[in-house]
């Protein structure tokens, strides 16, 4: 069901709920709207309404190429925290480094709104550890409309 129009699906990020001019919708409850997903070769947005949407949900992810602030990873395979969004709490998480250098990230619970081009920082405690742009996610509808 087409619910509005947008200036550009490449302007937009999953989670966003500003901006979407999206008004009440015959049908559908007065709760905010959030993009839960997109399609940018196809310039199609996917909203849902709430934000404890289970589209926004991701419980892995995959990242570029990492950078560590030691030079090098601490191991192989490792548990630390990670961040995915300015000011989130740290969350618990699986770390595996690839050959290539890039991450295999799974998450001990759902994370909200994981998008790719952001990035994933890894604490150990305090201390920072490194970080990488996200790749790809698990989110339900990024499998859908990855090209």
């Amino acid at each position: 069901m087409v619910v509005g129009e947008h200036a550009g699906a490449w302007y937009y990020t999953l989670g966003q709920r500003e901006g979407l001019n999206i008004g009440g919708v015959k049908g559908r409850a007065a709760a905010p709207w959030y993009v839960v997903g997109k399609d940018v070769h196809a310039n199609v947005l996917y909203v849902d309404q709430g934000a404890d949407s289970p589209w926004l949900l991701s419980n892995a992810l995959r990242s570029e190429p990492a950078h560590w602030v030691a030079g090098a990873p601490p191991a192989a395979r490792f548990e630390c925290t990670a961040k995915t969004r300015y000011r989130q709490a740290d969350q618990a998480c699986t770390v595996e480094v690839d050959a290539d250098g890039s991450l295999s990230v799974a998450f001990a619970s759902p994370q909200r709104a994981v998008t790719p081009g952001q990035s994933v920082v890894l604490y150990q405690g305090d201390e920072c550890l490194g970080g990488a742009v996200i790749a790809r996610t698990d989110a339900p509808l990024e499998a859908k409309t990855r090209p």
